[in-house]
């Protein structure tokens, strides 16, 4: 008898998990609130996962054969997925590629100088693809989310919309919290000079005037007299402290810190993958404190 009860528990399991909509992610804060929002509906399958690389990731044949079963693959957009026309075609025409900062408001970065460039792969658009850096953003997002899941799963529709309701309800109070973070710094001393053009939509949204710096980056390919312009930029801007991003050129680095007396702050998250901070609360969280903390925040 306990047999029998148990085939029939684990039918019952199997018949859950094979209710449930399978989605998949092209970046690991989509697969969080996908996951947020969609709660025990959902079967969210990271492509791209934390660690990796957004500016140079392609899904492979074992990451296209990963998705399969999926009706819904979520997107970042804004150009930033370059190989999106590709994996339409791999999919099929019954998989819908939902890319879902398409109808977020978009920042322009400056084409006419290359330090407000994101990276060689997206030099061509001038949209800045980092939209997640917002939470209104992101709560945007959430809605978009549960739109889609409610039209392939209309049966769960009221479970979505409360699902990206509560999730846009956590998202106003981060910003809350960093906001207040962020009164802790004088307003002349909020200039945020990072590795690359990632952080427009968080500057906006905070107040703070974004200062994008090759130099402090990955790259070895920097000529001396853009570093020297760099150190320039850092003197007339008057710029307390450098956030450079994660592997950052530590030759390029050491100069600007000699040749400035500038501080380094921690580096900052900026394309929401690192696998310390893959989901939009650990990353706001982790680069407000880093950002507070060198900008001498009382």
């Amino acid at each position: 008898m306990k047999t029998f009860a148990s085939i029939l528990l684990l039918l019952g399991l199997s018949m859950s998990a094979q209710a449930a909509v399978k989605v998949a992610s092209l970046h690991p804060i989509l697969a969080d609130v996908a996951r947020q929002v969609g709660g025990a509906n959902v079967e969210v399958v990271e492509v791209l996962k934390a660690g990796g690389d957004v500016h140079h990731f392609e899904p492979s044949a074992r990451d296209i054969a990963a998705m399969r079963g999926a009706p819904l693959i979520l997107a970042c957009g804004k150009h930033l997925e370059t190989y999106l026309d590709k994996l339409r075609d791999s999919v099929g025409s019954g998989v819908k590629i939902v890319e879902v900062g398409k109808p977020i408001p978009s920042l322009l970065l400056d084409p006419s100088n290359e330090i407000f460039v994101c990276c060689p792969a997206h030099a061509k658009s001038s949209i800045d693809p980092h939209w997640w850096h917002s939470a209104e953003n992101m709560k945007r997002a959430a809605r978009i989310i549960a739109d889609e899941l409610s039209a392939v799963d209309p049966a769960n529709g009221a479970a979505y919309e409360a699902g990206a309701k509560a999730a846009g309800v956590k998202f106003m109070q981060l910003k809350s919290w960093a906001q207040k973070e962020i009164a802790r710094i004088p307003r002349s001393d909020r200039k945020l000079v990072t590795a690359h053009a990632a952080f427009g939509y968080f500057c906006k949204e905070y107040g703070f005037k974004t200062i994008p710096m090759l130099g402090i980056g990955r790259s070895d390919d920097i000529s001396a007299q853009y570093i020297a312009q760099t150190i320039q930029a850092i003197r007339d801007n008057k710029i307390k402290a450098v956030f450079p991003e994660d592997q950052a050129n530590p030759k390029v680095l050491t100069e600007i810190v000699r040749s400035t007396g500038v501080k380094t702050g921690q580096a900052l998250v900026a394309d929401g993958t690192s696998v310390h901070a893959h989901t939009f609360e650990a990353m706001l969280t982790h680069n407000v404190r880093a950002i507070v903390a060198a900008l001498g925040g009382q």
